[in-house]
């Protein structure tokens, strides 16, 4: 029987997440939500979801929907789901909760009433109730709170889908990898010659934008290095669903090619690229990927086929996230603030290095600076919303080309 799933994500990463999964699973009618996109499927499509899509942060079921006005009414909504079906006595779960404008005093009291709606769905059922684990729970139930209506999801990811099981090393400030996808979905960027080309991250960090770059160009599902909160859920714990799910890894696992396009991965810190080389050899695309030391603002451009186009896809250090590396001047612990000069020499940097490739070269930027194209003198082609967490971003293009690249 299908169900309604949502996939959560960053916002402004609807539209491009409502594009994957369209192509992931090309039959479903996808809907674009606010935060995230809608669809209904059964334990099958719940698999694919989670082992294939790069840019959602889980995979919910939902399991119960309707009006309330108190905590109360959340318990007898609980109490609606046939948990029985979803787990034994002998599961953990766990209850998180998210609101959006609740007239509710303690989402804390909500989360407590629809645990206690769980446990005594199973202990009519069974005659015993499961525990609560809040570190590491089979079951892991989320209850989102509107200004009327609320809903009951099941988590079928478990840890959210940025993990991808290959991150051991990683520096202050990592991105996560789903905005890493998300940014290379909005260059456009597929791996191919034809849809994105060369890439070079010249601000790596740990690596993340070159390894998910690596990972498309590889066809190497995002998913295959970890494990997830459905398999231990009663719908997916049949033979049959157990033959299901190791036949999607194995077509996963069919569909791993070699990267028909170079990546480029560098940083300042050599301590940081070592950090990168390690996650890539985790994540089965070292090969793939080709790391250097070097400052940014001095680096060359890496070789490109002629016909070959090129692109710079960049996070770089800025206040809120880190303090900025590199030749330009080294603010204390005490001052945040990106040097003024950082931006217009790596624009200038930009020019002389990057504009005489026959090809061309597009460059992306994230940051949080929405003057940012005043501050490096270019004049953006595009900017997109996005959000790194709590900080509103934008991405914004640049078209590298010969001559004037001032606004």
């Amino acid at each position: 029987m299908a169900l309604p799933i949502f996939l959560p994500c960053a916002a402004g990463v609807e539209g491009f997440l409502a594009d994957e999964v369209k192509r992931v699973l090309p039959k479903l009618d996808v809907h674009t939500a606010r935060g995230g996109v809608a669809l209904e499927g059964g334990p099958d499509e719940v698999m694919v979801l989670n082992l294939e899509c790069r840019l959602p942060q889980r995979v919910l079921v939902e399991v119960a929907e309707g009006p309330y006005h108190d905590e109360t009414d959340l318990y007898e909504l609980g109490r609606s789901v046939d948990w029985a079906q979803w787990i034994t006595p002998r599961h953990t779960l766990r209850v998180d909760t998210t609101a959006q404008r609740s007239p509710l005093k303690s989402l804390n009291f909500a989360a407590l009433r629809i645990k206690d709606a769980v446990c005594d769905v199973m202990r009519d059922a069974t005659g015993e109730r499961p525990s609560v684990d809040t570190q590491h729970p089979d079951l892991q139930v989320t209850l989102h709170v509107g200004p009327q209506r609320a809903s009951i999801y099941v988590d079928t990811s478990g840890e959210p889908l940025f993990k991808r099981g290959w991150r051991e090393d990683k520096g202050d400030a990592p991105l996560k990898e789903t905005l890493a996808a998300a940014m290379l979905a909005a260059a456009g960027w597929r791996g191919t010659p034809e849809q994105g080309g060369g890439l070079h991250d010249p601000c790596c960090g740990s690596g993340t934008i070159a390894i998910e770059a690596a990972q498309i160009a590889c066809g190497i599902a995002p998913g295959l290095k970890r494990r997830f909160a459905f398999e231990r859920l009663l719908p997916f714990a049949d033979a049959d669903m157990r033959a299901a799910w190791q036949r999607h890894k194995s077509h996963a696992q069919s569909r791993i090619r070699t990267s028909a396009v170079p990546i480029f991965a560098s940083d300042v810190s050599f301590r940081m690229v070592d950090f990168a080389r390690r996650n890539a050899l985790r994540a089965g695309v070292e090969a793939a990927i080709t790391f250097n030391g070097g400052d940014a603002l001095e680096r060359p451009a890496p070789p490109l086929a002629e016909a070959l186009p090129g692109t710079l896809m960049l996070n770089p250090p800025y206040g809120e996230r880190i303090d900025i590396g590199g030749k330009a001047a080294r603010p204390s612990a005490q001052d945040r603030d990106t040097p003024d000069d950082f931006f217009p020499r790596l624009a200038a940097h930009w020019k002389h290095a990057y504009t005489a490739h026959p090809a061309g070269w597009t460059a992306y930027v994230l940051s949080p600076d929405m003057k940012l194209p005043s501050a490096m003198r270019l004049k953006e082609s595009r900017r997109v919303p996005m959000w790194n967490g709590p900080i509103e971003c934008r991405l914004f293009r640049f078209d590298l080309v010969p001559g004037s690249m001032r606004s």
